[in-house]
């Protein structure tokens, strides 16, 4: 499946929908966006941005997902700034599964000192040197940090069924 609905051998669909551990839950749910923590190696705090249904290309996002896609960004940053309070959050797209183009998904990643320096490292080269030294946030810190975000974050609406 190339675009729209769900694709059950996707990563992204399969924690969406609760086929797959996602430790902290669904962090908000608005329109076709849904916002969860990061499953990846890239610290507590670190949320993904992705569409709820299966897109692979940005250019196939629907005109009302690309309109909400801009303020929602600066909403999930903002909360991330104020719960994580580091220097820089990066913003970036990501979208490929083992070479091949997959379900698009932001990565909305707080970044602070500590991590330049442990990593000697900023911008994608830390991201690379995060990803090869491969240490995942432990998952009660991930859900305390969710809990944190929702409240920045505000009312999510309906109850999330994953949680």
């Amino acid at each position: 499946m190339t675009d729209g609905g769900t694709d059950t051998g996707c990563l992204a669909c399969d924690l969406s929908a609760g086929r797959a551990p996602l430790p902290g839950g669904t962090v908000l749910r608005t329109g076709g966006w849904v916002v969860e923590h990061c499953v990846g190696p890239f610290g507590a705090g670190t949320l993904v941005v992705k569409p709820v249904r299966h897109v692979v290309h940005v250019a196939g996002l629907t005109a009302g997902e690309s309109g909400a896609l801009g303020p929602l960004l600066q909403r999930v940053s903002a909360a991330v700034t104020e719960v994580m309070a580091p220097e820089q959050v990066y913003v970036c797209l990501w979208s490929h599964a083992g070479g091949v183009p997959g379900h698009i998904h932001f990565v909305v990643q707080p970044v602070g000192a500590a991590d330049m320096t442990r990593f000697d490292a900023f911008g994608p080269a830390l991201q690379v040197a995060m990803g090869r030294a491969g240490c995942f946030p432990d998952a009660a810190e991930v859900e305390r940090v969710c809990d944190r975000l929702r409240e920045a974050l505000g009312p999510t609406g309906p109850a999330d069924p994953t949680r």
